[in-house]
């Protein structure tokens, strides 16, 4: 197993919305199994194509025992019920600040054949589907924090090794 490099905060391919998979061979089948064997390690929830540098709407999940991936995940629901979730992201490490997520999430996408799939989560796991979707998108959590939160985030990552240095 060889793990991709990650990519951090500042890198362009993280502010970029992320192309749909068009073309099921090969690359995407090696993509998802890095996505997977990238998720797998203590303390990670999801890892978003982005993030290892690719531009394609793909993410994985490792959330309280359910593990899996989706191509092409759309945000098909999420309910009025909110709360507020401390997050982090691999992107930008170190890091930690409260978010406001809905408590549940339903994402539908495809497989590996193309076949439809669709993963509900509630709690850790819908803020999972809520926070890998916002990577497709073109977002990072920071994006979602309250301005005077956001300006903290910012400060304390211009401290950091890796701010822009990766």
């Amino acid at each position: 197993m060889v793990m991709r490099d990650l990519r951090y905060f500042g890198d362009p391919v993280l502010k970029t919305v992320c192309d749909p998979v068009t073309k099921f061979d090969k690359k995407v089948e090696a993509l998802v199994t890095d996505l997977m064997d990238g998720v797998k390690p203590a303390g990670r929830a999801g890892l978003a194509a982005p993030q290892i540098g690719v531009g394609l709407r793909v993410f994985s999940y490792d959330v309280g025992g359910l593990t899996g991936y989706v191509i092409n995940p759309e945000l098909v629901e999420l309910s009025e019920e909110t709360h507020e979730i401390g997050e982090g992201c691999l992107s930008v490490p170190e890091l930690w600040f409260p978010v406001v997520r809905a408590k549940r999430a339903v994402v539908r996408g495809v497989d590996l054949r193309n076949e439809p799939i669709e993963v509900e989560g509630v709690d850790v796991l819908a803020q999972c589907l809520q926070h890998e979707t916002d990577h497709l998108d073109g977002k990072l959590y920071l994006d979602r924090l309250t301005p005077e939160r956001k300006k903290r985030a910012l400060g304390e990552a211009r401290g950091k090794d890796w701010f822009w240095k990766r």
